[in-house]
């Protein structure tokens, strides 16, 4: 199936966008149908230890059976991303005939090659093949420990294979690997026949084709029913109902409690106006005292406009990716679709950093713009090339399969260099435009107020821990099972509870930001600026602490592939999280400041 219909189907299609093209192409199933004897090509993809996810190698670095010349598979970019390798493997299956133990090569390995394999083996490799899209899991070998005195340890390595393949009329629904009625080879000094020094081994296979009854449009279901790594996403709905419950009696009572404090302090204010009282400075009086400072301008403003910039491409970015999900356009059958999703909307959501970026930062009397466009366009990438620069040299130094090629590297960058810092360009130059006045309700004196003594629970760092652990509480449960699916072997498909806990995160940030914001305002603090960006900001500290924390107790990740890029990527993912809540904090603060000084009655 193709996503146009030829040049018959009239002009109009012609004028096509190319984001509808490639929504269409994403969403359309495309079905392979086969008859009675066709081959059904079986890819060969990666290997790697079961509990490190992302230290990946070419299925064909073992020693195992292997064509004299390789065929890789065209792979898209996610695929790449999510380091496949795909290649054409020596199994000849054809559709809907059943083999029986027949043999894929006869192998001669040196003493090398069977350290290799055992060593493989003691590591947990498992390796995964792809047929018709599904992907299919197992492990190499075998190993088992038993007793302690005496103790033993034996090693095995599978070589036959039995292929269990259910199809549906003329596709292919879902398909596994079986060694349950197989005796494992043992990888011990003797074992098999010793020719030349070297230990021969013989590999064979079966196909076994089964009808199902499910259609090719709900193939996924059996993919998701059964799966080759466990389960543990069984407690879900009972912990996010928890959440929720925490969260709205967390957001009750910071309304209520701020809309009535605010209430007699417009009741008090707006008296004391009215009656004449030109002594404001004695009892507490707060934030009504610093109407002439609170909206001076902060220092860097260069620097707080691109982070609200990023801040809002990412929340778009973050919505997009969500609705995606929502709409189905991503599931076991295509791989990384997330991930070429992401860099789409990456490089096409640029112009919302550049316009938010812009405009305000014109708004506050900003001179530089080109400067702030330039550190718009760098705030993230930046961080990201340098984390990737890293990462991709420990795999390639490894020889994993998450090392990107050149091509992909040069493709990557052109999207940056010829899409995203275009569009940054094009949205700061429409927000310069469009900018408009500030609106503040106050004028700011030129001479700036001397700020009081502030008591220790006002500073910034508590302000900071309270301001990051309320709406990290908010997400914790959900974090986990995103950690699992991201480091681990879940598939996370709870997409509608995700946007739920991601709406839940930012009324909470939000919530938050306003209340800690009127706290610093009645000490007399106008240095509200950054605070604000920084106090649930903070939020992105809290998840990188929780990572820790992760790999530590949670996971049985190791090594040094695996920790460089589970590290790396977790401070890139933590400066998400406070460039996102830094963003929505701001505004809201902005919002509320605005509304209670108009609320006044000033001259």
């Amino acid at each position: 199936m193709h996503c146009g219909r030829g040049p018959q189907a009239g002009g109009r299609r012609k004028t096509m966008t190319l984001p509808c093209f490639l929504v269409l192409c994403l969403l359309s199933p495309v079905a392979l149908g086969y008859k009675q004897g066709d081959k059904v090509t079986l890819y060969v993809n990666k290997v790697g230890p079961y509990h490190n996810p992302q230290e990946t190698y070419h299925f064909y670095t073992l020693p195992v059976c292997r064509p004299d010349k390789v065929h890789h598979k065209s792979l898209s970019l996610g695929e790449v991303l999510d380091g496949d390798r795909m290649a054409e493997s020596l199994y000849q299956i054809s559709f809907r005939e059943n083999v029986e133990k027949k043999t894929l090569c006869q192998l001669t390995l040196s003493e090398n090659q069977v350290d290799q394999l055992r060593e493989a083996i003691e590591e947990l490799y498992y390796f995964e093949f792809v047929l018709d899209d599904i992907p299919i899991w197992g492990f190499v070998g075998y190993i088992e420990e038993s007793g302690f005195l005496p103790h033993s340890h034996k090693v095995g390595l599978w070589t036959h294979l039995d292929f269990n393949i259910e199809y549906n009329g003329d596709s292919v629904i879902f398909a596994n690997v079986s060694v349950k009625d197989v005796k494992p080879v043992p990888l011990e000094d003797g074992a098999g026949a010793a020719v030349g020094g070297g230990l021969t081994l013989t590999y064979s296979y079966s196909v076994r084709w089964f009808e199902s009854p499910l259609p090719h449009a709900r193939r996924a279901e059996r993919l998701r029913d059964h799966s080759f790594f466990p389960k543990t996403l069984e407690i879900h709905w009972l912990s996010i109902i928890n959440s929720l419950v925490l969260v709205v009696l967390l957001l009750g009572f910071v309304i209520i409690i701020l809309m009535r404090v605010l209430k007699n302090d417009f009741a008090r204010y707006n008296v004391e106006e009215e009656v004449g009282s030109d002594d404001l400075d004695q009892g507490d009086n707060g934030w009504k005292i610093i109407h002439t400072d609170v909206f001076r301008f902060p220092p860097y403003k260069s620097l707080l406009c691109a982070v609200l910039g990023v801040g809002a491409q990412f929340l778009t970015l973050a919505t997009g990716i969500l609705v995606m999900a929502l709409l189905g356009m991503f599931n076991a059958h295509r791989h990384g679709a997330i991930n070429s999703a992401a860099i789409v909307l990456y490089a096409l959501t640029s112009c919302v950093s550049g316009y938010v970026s812009c405009s305000f930062y014109t708004q506050i009397n900003g001179k530089r713009w080109v400067w702030n466009i330039i550190l718009t366009s760098t705030l993230f990438s930046a961080p990201l090339f340098l984390t990737w620069s890293v990462v991709n040299s420990v795999h390639w130094w490894s020889g994993s399969t998450q090392a990107l090629p050149a091509s992909t590297v040069l493709l990557l960058l052109g999207a940056w260099v010829l899409v995203g810092f275009p569009l940054s360009v094009i949205g700061g130059i429409v927000g310069k435009n469009r900018a408009g006045d500030f609106q503040a309700p106050c004028r700011t004196r030129n001479i700036a107020r001397q700020i009081p003594a502030q008591p220790w629970y006002k500073h910034g760092a508590v302000h900071m821990a309270i301001g990051g652990f309320l709406p990290f509480s908010a997400i914790s449960v959900e974090l986990y099972y995103i950690f699992a699916t991201v480091w681990g072997r879940e598939h996370y498909t709870l997409y509608g509870i995700l946007l739920c806990v991601f709406a839940i995160l930012l009324s909470v940030g939000a919530c938050i930001s306003v209340a800690l914001t009127y706290f610093l305002l009645s000490g007399e603090d106008y240095r509200w600026w950054w605070r604000s960006v920084l106090s649930t900001g903070s939020t992105g500290l809290f998840i990188f602490i929780y990572s820790l924390f992760y790999y530590r107790n949670r996971s049985s990740m190791s090594g040094p592939v695996q920790s460089t890029e589970f590290f790396g990527y977790s401070l890139l993912t933590a400066l998400v999280f406070s460039l996102m809540l830094g963003s929505v904090s701001f505004w809201a603060s902005l919002a509320f400041i605005r509304y209670i000084y108009r609320s006044l009655k000033m001259d």
